[in-house]
């Protein structure tokens, strides 16, 4: 199992966003990962960063090949949180042409530094809210499919569905590629069972965000809000998973973001024995 962090909680906040792009300091995040003890990144691509990421350039990937051999840090996922704010769904046919070719490039671009899977929220602006909407996105995403077997990459799905509903968006899929991030906060904010959701589509998990939520209400730090990490811990132990765990926790005090992830790179070791 490795631990990764979520890109950009290594820096305070910009422009007043929770997560996004750390435009004014994504060089230094390598360093600071590293002194966090944390060996990997969980790369962010989104609109507020797309004119200055060096993900989507040939040039930008060798800057970043630099900086991963440099600090002996790894970006094993892509979090495309581009497609959260410019969705699959309620847009034109046009709209969703040109943003399937956005996510055509980032796969071959995460490819380049290393990346095994590349993972779309469905959440907040891009919630599925209709079998519809789940069945227009099921019918965009297969288009990638033969990238994600050239490649042989894995795309990765985060959705606020139920687990009934979650598992009838992938088999509309039905790749053996596409699988689910399970977010461990996320589920507890929307009142689901772990038990029951992993029952459902364990056996297709792919990653895991770590998140600690309020039930109805907003990130807290780690073991402080409704998550019930313990079961979670007993389904993933049950599930035999190995895969990726990325640190998404609250935010701390700014300015000492590092010593914060510290604090959650303890927790993640005691609760699900990640390194």
């Amino acid at each position: 199992m490795k631990l990764a962090v979520m890109h950009g909680r290594l820096s305070p906040q910009e422009d007043g966003r929770f997560q996004s792009f750390p435009r004014s300091s994504w060089r230094e995040e390598f360093a600071r990962a590293t002194q966090a003890g944390i060996p990997a990144i969980e790369w962010i691509d989104d609109t507020y960063g797309a004119d200055i990421t060096p993900l989507r350039t040939d040039e930008g990937i060798e800057e970043m090949l630099k900086l991963m051999n440099e600090h002996n840090v790894e970006i094993p996922s892509i979090c495309a949180d581009s497609f959260m704010e410019e969705p699959l769904i309620r847009c034109t046919q046009e709209e969703r042409e040109e943003r399937l070719k956005l996510l055509e490039l980032l796969f071959h671009q995460a490819k380049k530094v290393g990346a095994s899977h590349l993972g779309i929220p469905f959440l907040d602006n891009s919630a599925l809210n209709t079998k519809e909407e789940i069945d227009t996105a099921a019918t965009a995403l297969q288009l990638i499919l033969p990238t994600l077997d050239e490649l042989d990459m894995e795309l990765h799905l985060e959705t606020s569905l139920d687990p009934e509903n979650f598992v009838y968006f992938l088999k509309q899929i039905g790749h053996p590629k596409v699988k689910v991030t399970y977010d461990t906060g996320n589920s507890a904010g929307l009142g689901y069972n772990p038990k029951e959701e992993l029952a459902a589509y364990g056996n297709q998990l792919g990653s895991v965000h770590i998140k600690d939520r309020m039930l109805n209400g907003g990130t807290v730090e780690l073991g402080t809000g409704d998550t019930d990490f313990s079961a979670v811990q007993k389904e993933l132990d049950r599930l035999q998973f190995d895969g990726l765990f990325t640190l998404q926790g609250a935010r701390g005090e700014e300015g000492k973001e590092v010593e914060q992830l510290r604090k959650y790179h303890t927790f993640s070791t005691q609760t699900f024995g990640v390194a």
